[in-house]
């Protein structure tokens, strides 16, 4: 693993770090081998989640863009802003028995259709699951009605499913593109 992809792991995925890990890391002059520290730290976080660690690499050169959100290559210029049809603010999500995952939300800037695919990068899920079907549900909160668009995905895992109902509401709009 070249220095690139490690520091890309250690500043955008966190969360994937053992507190322990996180401490060293943050008191790194005390390690004596900090590189080397860093390195197995990285080579961990990839083989025990590699669902969660998402490289956004360039579709035109294949390099490792700067943060696993940007949409411009630093090293050739390429732009896939282009893919993004549409936003996706999460919610909430459920699941009845034998029937699809939904991802319940609003819809907040373009339009979304089926077979188009939401980028779930941003919840650390290494995933673009193709939108199966869209529904609207209603939801009482409170005694104020209101309607939820509906997204069935089923290319989730049960482990991403949960890890995606655990979280609940989600502020920062999803990204629904056109092409995985």
């Amino acid at each position: 693993m070249d220095k690139e992809t490690t520091i890309y792991i250690v500043r955008y995925f966190r969360n994937l770090m053992s507190d322990d890990e996180k401490a060293a890391l943050t008191y790194r002059y005390f390690i004596e081998d900090y590189n080397a520290f860093e390195l197995e730290v990285t080579k961990r976080i990839v083989q025990q989640n590699p669902s969660k660690v998402f490289f956004n690499n360039c579709p035109n050169c294949n390099k490792l863009a700067r943060t696993p959100y940007t949409k411009q290559c630093r090293h050739c210029g390429h732009t896939w802003r282009d893919r993004i049809v549409g936003q996706f603010k999460l919610n909430s999500s459920f699941q009845l028995l034998n029937r699809p995952f939904f991802l319940l939300g609003q819809i907040t800037n373009g339009a979304v259709d089926i077979g188009n695919f939401i980028d779930l990068t941003m919840l650390g899920l290494n995933a673009r699951p193709k939108i199966e079907d869209i529904g609207f549900a209603r939801i009482n909160e409170d005694g104020n009605m209101h309607e939820d668009v509906g997204l069935a995905i089923n290319e989730l895992s049960e482990e991403d499913r949960l890890y995606i109902k655990n979280i609940g509401a989600w502020e920062t709009p999803l990204d629904i593109i056109n092409l995985k």
